[in-house]
């Protein structure tokens, strides 16, 4: 499990809570000026993942303004770059020259380096908070500084794909061990990078390792999105990302992987979690097998046992005793 630190506002007398907050906020991020409507009985609730260099902090918290001043900027520069995917509720960022209001999923991004203010509204927001250091951010400063108050979506592209990512990590990092951090937090400044690149239309200042990272990366999110497909193949993979299949095999090489043992592990990962989830149980397992692009059941059962070293029948088996004992 990936190492994390808990706040709750709750845990404190009614009369610390805010103050504790405007504390943790600026220890996770970097010092600012807090003012809410709500601070006489401040609400919130963060949650602090270290992933080496970079910092993941889920959080939900009541109506709060926050605000960088020059004269803090002056006193403190921890040098990062902040991103924040709004999950739930609303807000808006003044940089002076610039003004961004904020829909949900999208990304809210500032600079410590800068001075600004930022404005959650009436209701709770949740959000997916990111702290990238500048220097892990691969593209010039004065350019990646451009992106500051540029909308950036989390619905489509390498939005999407940072979202998705996020969303993932943090819903449940049991998956993960603690030797994991820091190689996540590399995933994580990867795809920061090719964000902003892909906002300032400077693809070509990123380092060829990290396109190459993100484009693994996308490329595995296409597979696992197309699992039921039966003609899903290398080929169609490489299509799809407008690249070559020898490359599409170098870019899986690099991670010790081949593209087609990497669709017929996913496959069966995906059928083995149906076959266990009881709310499937009615649901045939050759149902489960096409719907994971195993459409013969024989060669399914095969690579099943193989993989798992018992047959699909088992496993269904087992999750319906536990079931029943639950």
């Amino acid at each position: 499990m990936l190492h994390e630190s808990v706040f709750r506002t709750t845990d404190l007398p009614v009369d610390a809570r805010f103050e504790a907050w405007v504390e943790r906020m600026g220890s996770t991020h970097a010092p600012m000026r807090l003012t809410s409507d709500r601070a006489a009985d401040y609400r919130g609730h963060q949650r602090v993942i270290g992933l080496g260099d970079v910092t993941v902090w889920p959080a939900t918290f009541d109506q709060l303004v926050f605000h960088r001043t020059p004269k803090l900027v002056r006193q403190s520069d921890p040098e990062s770059y902040h991103l924040s995917l709004l999950l739930k509720g609303e807000g808006a960022a003044d940089w002076g020259r610039q003004q961004a209001a904020y829909r949900t999923h999208d990304f809210h991004i500032n600079s410590s380096s800068q001075s600004w203010e930022v404005h959650t509204g009436s209701d709770p927001v949740t959000v997916v908070g990111v702290e990238v250091p500048r220097a892990l951010v691969a593209v010039p400063g004065h350019r990646a500084d451009q992106v500051l108050g540029s909308l950036m979506s989390g619905r489509e592209g390498i939005g999407a794909l940072l979202a998705q990512f996020l969303r993932q990590l943090v819903a449940d990092t049991s998956a993960y061990q603690p030797s994991d951090a820091p190689r996540l937090g590399t995933v994580v400044a990867d795809l920061v990078t090719a964000l902003f690149a892909h906002t300032m239309d400077a693809g070509p200042l990123v380092p060829q390792e990290t396109r190459g990272r993100t484009l693994t990366l996308e490329a595995k999110t296409f597979i696992r999105r197309h699992l039921g497909d039966p003609d899903l193949t290398p080929e169609g993979v490489a299509a799809a990302h407008h690249i070559s299949r020898s490359y599409l095999y170098r870019l899986f090489q690099a991670e010790g992987l081949t593209v087609a043992s990497y669709i017929r592990d996913q496959r069966l990962e995906h059928a083995r979690r149906d076959l266990a989830d009881p709310r499937l149980r009615a649901l045939p397992i050759h149902v489960v097998a096409a719907r994971r692009g195993f459409p013969r059941a024989a060669e399914f059962t095969r690579a099943f046992r193989t993989a798992y070293g018992v047959p699909p029948s088992e496993v269904r088996a087992q999750s319906l005793v536990e079931g029943q004992g639950a």
